[in-house]
């Protein structure tokens, strides 16, 4: 069997692009039969992950672009923000505490939350690579059977 084939969008650094990101990760994983709750936790992740793409590593510097690739597996879906950011280190990021009550700041707390797997790397050509993972079990695809001819009532030659 090949390794999945990754899908990948390619947008400007705006906020108004949000709504497709969230659209396309929606499609994504409803067309590999993913869960609804996987499916849910990874669009807000996603949603905000590109939210900090544009936000911080962009400084909503709309000529810039940034990439999300999802590939789905039949036990988890990857999601990767690729941008042209400033280097960013997420395990810098603290850990907080939730009851602990601040303004902002909670994203990458909200993203760590609700997928089972995130790490952020530097590209060598610039900027960085957000991968994302959740685990999902996906329902076996449906076979193809082939399809049968009803000949009764007709009269054979």
């Amino acid at each position: 069997m090949q390794p999945p084939c990754p899908l990948t969008l390619s947008l400007p650094s705006d906020p108004a692009v949000l709504p497709v990101v969230r659209a396309f990760i929606e499609a994504v994983c409803q067309t590999r039969g993913v869960g609804d709750d996987e499916r849910h936790a990874l669009v807000v992740a996603t949603n905000e992950a590109a939210s900090n793409v544009i936000r911080h590593a962009h400084q909503y510097a709309r000529d810039k672009t940034f990439h999300v690739q999802c590939t789905c597996t039949d036990e988890a879906v990857e999601v990767a923000l690729i941008d042209e950011g400033r280097p960013f280190d997420i395990d810098a990021v603290p850990r907080l505490d939730p009851g602990e009550l601040r303004i902002g700041g909670r994203g990458v707390f909200l993203m760590r939350a609700l997928v089972d797997k995130i790490e952020c790397s530097q590209r060598a050509s610039g900027g960085n690579v957000l991968r994302m993972v959740k685990h999902h079990s996906c329902p076996s695809p449906p076979r193809s059977t082939p399809e049968r001819q009803d000949t009764a009532g007709r009269d054979n030659p």
